[in-house]
């Protein structure tokens, strides 16, 4: 049986996918075919791997190839905990807040119907932040944004979390540190910003279809939209690695959903109310309209970088912050190094777990022999490094077109083989015509 529980309910015997496919058809966007298909192949060995043997006992590994999607929990885990690993070590050293800009209930569907509006929520808010540092303390902050577009019981909700510097740069190139956001005028100031950008964006028409929630949005919320910034606990190190992680986290981890019976999916979430855990259960196809919502656009960002932190002023910032730390002592600039992605081993390792190339059964390691890859979906040996190895690669993909043949056959056999109920029917249709 396949562990995976979100597998299973996609794509067990009772074929929920396919069958949402049939149903809604070009209502489905084209992204999200291809993340969801890409996430069941994801760790199959027909779509490629790698060739491990072990140097003492010659046991043999194969390590399926991953579909590093946006919509896969296996990839997703691993990214956010590389993606956080590699941002505390490129920002600055300084405190940060985890600063989270929230909207109104009656616009969030307005934003799903509108995706595009996405980006100029993120950019709005990150604008916000710029500006209110820019006059009351004269320095260029440094922003990391990841949008957000979940809520706690994986309905649309789309909110953006940021990674806020607490000071900034100055037109000298000198750090000053600035540790007060003034929450209630922000508050405010953000529900003008959206309110008035989504106005922006839409056509007469449209503004007309959703004028009775802006009105309600604006007109229930005299304080303004939800602003929350709570202060960090901890080391720098430890802040930044904790927010990285949330900010880049997927809509609903795997030891969430408690149950799937064939029809139905029990999940858990935190009540934001009154903190407590509790269960919601939903029908398959519900769980599955909500869940595919939270798959961007393609080519969407759902992270990105403004202030100090942007493409364009990072380089430079850094080079003035470092000459600036030289003279103060103030060590907020890393010293720099290159840095790189970890491998699928060391992020195991880094994790706490067993070495995956240390044989379990003579504690020897195992060593690369080849690989196979999918290309033009045939399976093609691209590297072997002895003629075993070849001639071992070459009777597994022997293996798995014979396996993939005879599933196939089998499907095919118990699609043409009508049930007991249907036997019962039809038998009892021929007696109504008086032919049995």
């Amino acid at each position: 049986m396949e562990t995976n529980i979100l597998k299973r309910i996609l794509f067990d015997e009772q074929g929920h996918w396919e069958s949402f496919k049939k149903k809604q058809g070009r209502r489905i966007r084209a992204i999200v075919i291809k993340e969801v298909e890409k996430f069941r192949d994801c760790g199959n060995p027909k779509n490629g791997f790698k060739l491990f043997v072990c140097e003492g006992c010659h046991d043999v590994r194969r390590v399926p190839f991953r579909c590093k999607g946006r919509f896969c929990t296996t990839c997703s885990i691993g990214e956010s905990e590389e993606w956080s690993r590699l941002i505390t070590e490129e920002v600055l050293q300084v405190n940060h807040r985890h600063v989270i800009f929230t909207i109104d209930e009656n616009l969030r569907d307005i934003l799903l119907w509108h995706r595009e509006l996405l980006k100029p929520l993120m950019d709005e808010a990150a604008k916000l932040i710029m500006d209110f540092y820019k006059k009351k303390v004269k320095v260029k902050p440094g922003i990391i944004a990841g949008l957000h577009t979940f809520g706690a019981k994986v309905n649309f909700n789309p909110h953006v979390h940021m990674l806020v510097s607490m000071g900034g740069i100055t037109k000298k190139g000198e750090w000053k540190a600035y540790d007060y956001l003034p929450f209630t005028m922000l508050r405010k100031q953000w529900q003008t910003v959206v309110l008035k950008f989504i106005r922006k964006h839409l056509t007469k028409q449209e503004k007309k279809r959703v004028q009775p929630r802006l009105q309600k949005a604006f007109s229930n919320n005299g304080e303004g939209f939800y602003v929350h910034a709570p202060k960090q606990r901890g080391s720098v190190q430890e802040q930044l690695r904790y927010i990285g992680r949330y900010i880049r986290r997927p809509a609903i981890g795997i030891n969430r959903i408690e149950e799937y019976d064939g029809q139905y999916v029990t999940f858990s979430y935190i009540d934001k109310v009154d903190g407590k855990k509790k269960l919601e259960t939903v029908t398959a196809e519900e769980f599955i309209i909500r869940i595919i919502r939270h798959i961007p656009d393609e080519q969407f960002k759902t992270i990105r970088h403004y202030g100090l932190y942007s493409r364009k002023n990072k380089k430079l910032s850094k080079k003035l912050l470092a000459a600036w730390q030289k003279e103060t002592k103030r060590w907020i600039v890393k010293v720099k190094k290159t840095l790189r992605r970890q491998s699928w081993r060391e992020r195991i390792v880094a994790s706490g777990k067993k070495d995956p190339m240390i044989c379990p059964h003579c504690e020897n390691y195992y060593e690369y022999q080849g690989e196979v890859c999918l290309e033009n979906g045939q399976l093609v040996i691209k590297i072997a490094l002895t003629t075993e190895a070849r001639d071992y690669l070459e009777r597994v993909i022997a293996y798995l077109y014979k396996t993939e043949e005879s599933k196939k056959a089998k499907k095919e056999t118990e699609r043409e083989r009508p049930s007991a109920a249907n036997k019962e029917e039809s038998g009892r249709q021929l007696s109504l015509f008086g032919l049995s």
